[in-house]
């Protein structure tokens, strides 16, 4: 992509610069690797939601209602990241969604969802301090809470204003523990589930009765839709995949192993995790005041469960954390780049870090963290409303990007063929996505509970489209003033 956001020839190679380790014109340095990308992505999504929100989904839904709907959230996944790889391979640029829909939608749309992102993951990381403060005090009853949130906030903004590289390393072991965590749970699940280890509560092999005991859906099917919206929610952070792709090493190779790998594993983990739960705790028993995975550690006889949990789910806060810090710096970042901004905070320093973007967007999430504390039921309340549906907006304009962008492609004479990587199932699976999305919203609303984020969001889009106009009118009064 062009400084002035048009689309150039995607062949699969890059830019003679790009082998040096920077990006052409941004300050910017390619020092991630595929593996980086990876765990960056899965860090993004595994967090609290699986770790312990995940009985919940189980108890409302019932066993094959919960794997229903998470396997329904695993194919908007797919189909959602096999877009936004192709657009990402072709056009590798950081904070890549808003100058998708710069070009293929509009600039006032491209702004609009740079701001709801950049507001989601402030909001986001105002609670993953809030929650690695709580979780220490398991171990420090003592100790205010405030004082470990300071302290992590230090390390997460630490590791983000050093270098990308150390980013993108500590990302891979948050991660890392994170995966293994689960893999051992399902590993173990499945030898209590079989009869190969013993488990509280049963003197026989398991099995998968808890599955159809109550029937095939317990308390209905209408549970599963609005277990769907959780769900969906649930997978939002796959695509930081398309954030980092601009300081990515040879983006046309690690991209799209990094898509199909993170797809593949997100499935495998999430519906593994599900069934394993639901085979070994009856359904009605699953909730949210007790981690799943706790409660099966504890009947196998696993010791300092809880505590091995704790250390679990904190490293998932601090991924996420860690994470969100990065995704917001790269929208101001880029906003800055396209001069809707002050410029000052597309300045990176020697390591290529935009400082002035880190700075800015964790003064944003102190500030929503201090909301939390002071006024919760009000500043906080809207703030959260509005972010919510950030994803699937994204989402939505990553597969009308991806479709428009392969209309202009052909127009211009290409084959499908010179793509640096062709998506699969083009056009059935963007179209598929953009289904999903909008049934997804009629859901919101639907859903009592989360109705009234529609009533935050629509007058704050209307907000942003409005200064929008509002910004570009300036800009282009002070140029004419400069050409007087």
């Amino acid at each position: 992509m062009s400084d002035d956001g048009k689309v150039t020839p995607a062949t699969g190679t890059l830019n003679a610069d790009d082998a040096t380790g920077t990006t052409s014109g941004t300050g910017l340095e390619r020092k991630m690797e595929s593996r980086h990308l990876t765990m960056i992505s899965l860090g993004g999504v595994i967090g609290t939601g699986l770790f312990v929100s995940s009985g919940y989904t189980i108890h409302q839904a019932g066993p094959l209602g919960a794997i229903l709907a998470y396997g329904v959230g695993s194919l908007l996944v797919y189909c959602v990241m096999v877009s936004l790889g192709e657009l990402s391979v072709a056009m590798p640029y950081a904070g890549s969604f808003h100058l998708y829909a710069k070009r293929f939608i509009g600039p006032g749309s491209a702004f609009t969802i740079a701001i709801l992102y950049w507001l989601n993951w402030a909001v986001a990381l105002a609670s993953e301090f809030t929650a690695a403060g709580l979780l220490m005090q398991r171990w420090f009853p003592d100790s205010p809470s405030w004082v470990w949130s300071a302290l992590f906030i230090i390390v997460v903004f630490a590791l983000n204003i050093l270098s990308v590289r150390l980013y993108g390393e500590a990302e891979f072991w948050f991660a890392s523990i994170k995966v293994f965590a689960i893999v051992a749970f399902i590993i173990i699940g499945l030898l209590a589930i079989f009869g190969a280890i013993p488990i509280s509560g049963y003197d026989h092999a398991p099995l998968f009765n808890n599955f159809v005991s109550d029937g095939w859906f317990p308390n209905g099917f209408a549970p599963v839709f609005s277990t769907l919206l959780t769900v969906v929610f649930a997978f939002s952070g796959t695509e930081v995949v398309g954030v980092a792709a601009g300081e990515t090493k040879d983006p046309g190779r690690a991209i799209p192993k990094a898509v199909h790998t993170t797809v593949f594993r997100l499935a495998m983990f999430f519906i593994g995790s599900i069934a394993v739960m639901a085979a070994l705790i009856p359904w009605h028993q699953a909730g949210v005041e007790t981690s799943p995975f706790v409660l099966v550690f504890q009947s196998i006889g696993m010791p300092f469960a809880g505590d091995v949990m704790n250390f679990v789910v904190l490293t998932a806060v601090l991924s996420a954390a860690n994470s969100g810090l990065y995704v917001c710096s790269r929208m101001v970042w880029s906003l800055a780049k396209e001069r809707l901004i002050p410029v000052r905070f597309a300045k990176t320093n020697f390591h290529g870090v935009p400082v002035w973007a880190v700075l800015f967007s964790m003064a944003g999430s102190l500030l929503a963290l201090l909301s939390s504390v002071v006024a919760a039921s009000t500043v906080y309340l809207v703030l959260v409303a509005v972010s919510g549906l950030a994803t699937l907006v994204v989402w939505f304009s990553v597969c009308v990007c991806h479709i428009r962008f392969r209309h202009e492609w052909a127009q211009a004479g290409h084959s499908v063929s010179e793509l640096g990587y062709r998506a699969p199932g083009f056009p059935v699976l963007p179209w598929l996505a953009i289904v999903m999305c909008i049934g997804a919203l009629v859901l919101v609303v639907l859903d009592e509970t989360q109705r009234s984020t529609l009533y935050c969001m629509v007058p704050f889009v209307a907000c942003c489209y409005a200064g929008y106009y509002m910004l570009e009118r300036r800009r282009k009064d002070k140029e004419t003033d400069t050409e007087k």
